[in-house]
C-alpha cells in the first residue's frame, strides 16, 4: 500500500535553529516559513525581520502598534511556507512513576494519528518510515512517546518479512544456550590441545566431555567470568552509544528507519511482547565484529571462554529485559524493572543499565526513580 506524502513537520526546536539572515525560519498559525530570501525585501528592514527570526511572528504581525500586516502580505507569506508544527503533546514527563503493576492504555490508533500526523499505527510501519516526511527532531520527539497495542504493529506488509521481526522471549534461550555451552566447552577442551574448527565438527565437544580436566575446567572459568564482565560494559556502552545515537544520527529518511528498526520502535511500543528481545538474525550480526575481535587480540581457548561468558549473560539480559516489562518480579528485579520503565516513560537521556546500574554510576547516567 503506497504511503502519502504528506507536507513536512518541524518542531520549534528546528525553526529555533534557523534564525540568520543566512537561515531565516518563522512560524505563524502553526505553518513553518523560510523566509530568508525575503529578509533583504522586507519593507520594515532585515533588522526587524531577523529580531524574530527562529520565532512564532503571529502575535507580532497582528500588532498595531508595530505594523498591522495587510492580507497580502499574508498572502505573500504564503510563498515561503516549508511544512507546519508538529504536536507537541509529550507522555513522558519528570514526575512519572512506575507502579508495581504496570498496564498502560491501549493507544486508540486513528485519533493518535490525527493528532500527531507521525505513523499510522493502523498501517504497516517501515514504508511510512522510509516515506516519511518529518524532521529528525520531530521523529526523535514522537518515538520516544509511548504507544500501546493489544497486538504487535505490523513493520512489514507481507507476513514472510513480518514474521521475522518478531521472536517470543524463550527463542533467545533456545537458539543461544546451545552455543554458549558449545564454546565454553570448546575453549576447555583446546586448553588440553588443538580440535577441530566448530564447522568440521561442530558436536566433537560433546563426545568429549569425558576428557576434560579440572586444570582445563579452572583456566576456562576465569575466562567465562571476564565474559560476564565484559558484557555488562557492551550493555550499557550499546544501549547509550549505539542504540540511542540521537545528537548523531542525520536528518535523513534512510538513516531515521534504521534507528527506529535498531531501536526506535522498541522506545515507541515498549510493551510489545514480540518485540522486547532481540531476533536472533540481529544479535548475530551485532555480534559478529565483536567476537572476531576476540579471536584476534586472545589466544582461541581464552577467547572462546570471554565469548561463552558474554553470551551467557547476554542471555540474562534478554529474558531480563522481557521480565521487566511483563512479569512479576522480587525485590531487587522490582527495583530494576521500576528503572527500566523509567527509562521509557521519565527520561530515554537517562538509566541505560538493564540488568544493572553500575555503569550509570561510573558515567553519572544514573537515573533517580
Amino acid at each position: 500500500m503506497a504511503v502519502t506524502k504528506r507536507v513536512r513537520i518541524y518542531t520549534e526546536e528546528d525553526v529555533a535553529n534557523h534564525k540568520s539572515a543566512k537561515s531565516c525560519w518563522i512560524t505563524s498559525r502553526g505553518k513553518v516559513y523560510d523566509v530568508t530570501g525575503f529578509v533583504p525585501d522586507h519593507p520594515g528592514g532585515d533588522d526587524l525581520i531577523l529580531e524574530y527570526a527562529g520565532t512564532d511572528v503571529e502575535s507580532i504581525m497582528k500588532d498595531g502598534d508595530s505594523h498591522d500586516h495587510s492580507d497580502s502580505a499574508y498572502d505573500m507569506l504564503e510563498e515561503y511556507v516549508i511544512g507546519r508544527l508538529g504536536t507537541d503533546a509529550t507522555v513522558v514527563r519528570d514526575d512519572w512513576e512506575a507502579p508495581d503493576d504496570f498496564h498502560p492504555e491501549d493507544t486508540n490508533s486513528a485519533e493518535d494519528f490525527e493528532k500527531t500526523q507521525f505513523l499510522d499505527l493502523r498501517t504497516p510501519l517501515l514504508s511510512q518510515m522510509w516515506q516519511a516526511n518529518f524532521s529528525k527532531s520531530y521523529y526523535l520527539q514522537q518515538v520516544h512517546q509511548p504507544r500501546h497495542l493489544q497486538e504487535s504493529a505490523r513493520l512489514f506488509a507481507y507476513d514472510i518479512f513480518e514474521v521475522c521481526t518478531r521472536t517470543v522471549w524463550y527463542v533467545v534461550p533456545l537458539v543461544w544456550l546451545p552455543i554458549t555451552a558449545n564454546l565454553f566447552l570448546r575453549s576447555m577442551l583446546q586448553f588440553n590441545g588443538p580440535i577441530p574448527t566448530f564447522l568440521s565438527n561442530p558436536l566433537l565437544p560433546l563426545s568429549l566431555t569425558s576428557t576434560v580436566t579440572l586444570d582445563a575446567f579452572a583456566k576456562t572459568l576465569p575466562c567465562f567470568f571476564l565474559g560476564n564482565f565484559i558484557w555488562t560494559i557492551l550493555e550499557y556502552g550499546m544501549h547509550r552509544f549505539l542504540f540511542h545515537i540521537d545528537e548523531f544520527l542525520p536528518d535523513h529518511s534512510a538513516f531515521l528507519t534504521l534507528h527506529f528498526l535498531l531501536h526506535g520502535i522498541h522506545h515507541y511500543m515498549p510493551m510489545d511482547r514480540l518485540r522486547l528481545v532481540m531476533p536472533p538474525i540481529l544479535f548475530g550480526i551485532l555480534q559478529a565484529p565483536f567476537t572476531r575481535l576476540a579471536y584476534i587480540l586472545f589466544p582461541t581457548p581464552v577467547a572462546n571462554g570471554i565469548i561463552s561468558g558474554s553470551f551467557a549473560f547476554y542471555i540474562l539480559y534478554d529474558c531480563m529485559h522481557y521480565a521487566l516489562h511483563h512479569t512479576k518480579l522480587p525485590a531487587y528485579l522490582r527495583h530494576m524493572k521500576k528503572y527500566h520503565l523509567a527509562h521509557h516513560y521519565k527520561n530515554f537521556e537517562l538509566g541505560f543499565g538493564v540488568t544493572s546500574k553500575i555503569w550509570d554510576y561510573v558515567f553519572k547516567t544514573v537515573l533517580p526513580v
